[in-house]
């Protein structure tokens, strides 16, 4: 194909976000959402292109106006990169067609002042993600990870919603924070190394006081970001309290980001000043999560609460990664792999969760568990999409969940951390009982319950069908973990890949 030799593919991904983002605002609101839509469907394709042309020609670079590094800003796209962009891919045009059938508060459907502005801060988004993937330098990393920040705190205060501003005000100084330790860190680094280039950094990077420093900064800022235990405080009240398809959104892709940023410099950048001791406090830090997160999701009496604790606990599973891929390429090679394979399953399950949640709450007018007895017989796809989600957090097979922990549990056991072993299954069986708690709520209905009164039993069939979609989705991963591993596995930071 002509974008195939031109070597086109990767830029698209970053431009058709930004390109919609124009009609969205001069066209009439009900016409923003099929623009988005539309622009989802045409990112899809541009990311299926860019994964197509990594897995027949490797891995690809692109210096954005004809400047090579140092001096210009080249993107580059290897396997990691790819996997990222598919995961947004996904989930991304999945909530689109979620949030144009869903009624915004505030003003009515998508259509209203919020559902309108949703589209381009959406499409900003999505942009900003894109860019933090494919960004070849650690400050351009940066500016897609500010970006991405500013659209997050919009979107969580897009209802105007008392709790929602506060949540979202919380948000935005905890992100604040985090990009300024960052920046700091980026700083030490270039003034230290006079370079920003990622593969430069990385040959010229000395294991010395000031970059010791750098990487603490950059681990800190991208730890908070990324809501690892204890730096968690500002997820459960955003993501609980924000819309539906931004909680969808914030969940299973913005955290991500900061967790592929950190994934990126530890294992290119970082290698030859780390030392095992700050790779096991992450992970140690990643297991306490686990236990907390669960231990708060247990005690959670509404069902959008519930599942945003239940994202500080699966995030703690991506820390498990460093500790367990830092000591050996034999097994780091399943934990690097199992944690970023658990990263996209999760995305897909926790975005479906969201959406299941979303749909019940709107539907009975509460998200109460106790208000949630007898929904099943009223919105059976919901339920079930509620359910295979949770299949996949809990770990169970054929799901994606299932490959990234078992992937992540067989690095334990073969380099020795026993303890970690020990967390991952005891973190699943506790995921296992606030799934169950939730399904009780909903299928056990007490005999003395009153009888389940919807506010809109004809709530729109394309609520229910994102949700099953997306838990389908990540059911269905467990299936295809054979060639999604091999495009993993390009460009991989471990010898021999």
């Amino acid at each position: 194909m002509l974008m195939d030799n031109l070597g086109t593919w990767i830029v698209w991904p970053i431009l058709l976000p930004l390109i919609a983002i124009i009609p969205i605002f001069l066209l009439k609101r009900p016409g923003a959402a099929n623009v988005s839509l539309v622009t989802a469907a045409a990112i899809v394709l541009a990311v299926a292109g860019l994964a197509r042309q990594v897995l027949t020609n490797g891995e690809q670079s692109h210096a954005v106006g004809g400047w090579d590094a140092p001096l210009g800003i080249m993107l580059h796209a290897d396997g990691l990169s790819v996997f990222m962009l598919m995961m947004t891919a996904i989930v991304g045009a999945i909530t689109s067609i979620y949030a144009a059938g869903y009624r915004f508060q505030g003003g009515g459907d998508s259509g209203s002042s919020s559902g309108y502005f949703f589209w381009p801060l959406s499409m900003f988004l999505w942009a900003a993600l894109n860019v933090l993937f494919l960004a070849a330098d650690i400050f351009n990393l940066y500016i897609g990870l500010e970006l991405l920040s500013l659209a997050a705190v919009a979107l969580v205060t897009l209802e105007r919603k008392r709790d929602a501003t506060v949540a979202g005000m919380r948000y935005l100084l905890a992100s604040f924070l985090g990009s300024l330790a960052y920046l700091l860190g980026v700083a030490l680094l270039y003034t230290a190394f006079g370079t920003l280039d990622l593969e430069l950094l990385g040959a010229r990077i000395q294991p010395d006081l000031p970059t010791a420093v750098a990487i603490m900064l950059i681990t800190l800022g991208t730890a908070l970001k990324t809501a690892l235990f204890p730096l968690h405080f500002w997820l459960p009240p955003a993501h609980g309290s924000a819309p539906t398809p931004v909680s969808a959104l914030l969940s299973a892709l913005v955290v991500k980001a900061s967790f592929y940023l950190l994934l990126r410099l530890w294992f290119e950048v970082f290698p030859a000043a780390l030392t095992p001791a700050i790779a096991q406090m992450l992970g140690l830090l990643g297991a306490v999560g686990i236990l907390w997160g669960s231990f708060l999701a247990l005690r959670q009496h509404k069902l959008k609460a519930l599942v945003a604790f239940s994202t500080v606990a699966q995030v703690g599973y991506l820390f498990l990664l460093f500790p367990l891929a830092s000591t050996s390429a034999g097994w780091g090679v399943d934990a690097w792999s199992g944690g970023v394979y658990h990263a996209f399953a999760h995305a897909c399950a926790k975005a479906a969760m969201f959406m299941a949640a979303g749909t019940l709450a709107y539907a009975i007018g509460s998200d109460q568990l106790d208000r949630l007895a007898g929904t099943f017989q009223h919105y059976p796809f919901s339920v079930t999409a509620l359910t295979l989600a949770g299949v996949s957090l809990m770990g169970l097979p054929p799901s994606g969940g299932f490959i990234g922990k078992w992937l992540l549990l067989n690095s334990a056991l073969a380099s020795g951390q026993w303890w970690f072993a020990l967390v991952i299954l005891t973190g699943s069986l506790l995921a296992t009982g606030y799934v169950t708690m939730v399904l009780s709520h909903i299928l056990l209905r007490p005999p003395d319950a009153a009888p389940i009164d919807p506010r809109n039993t004809n709530v729109s069939f394309t609520l229910e069908f994102a949700a099953l979609l997306l838990a389908l989705i990540a059911l269905g991963l467990g299936l295809a973990a054979t060639p999604m591993l091999a495009l993993l596995r390009i460009g991989m930071p471990f010898t021999g890949y």
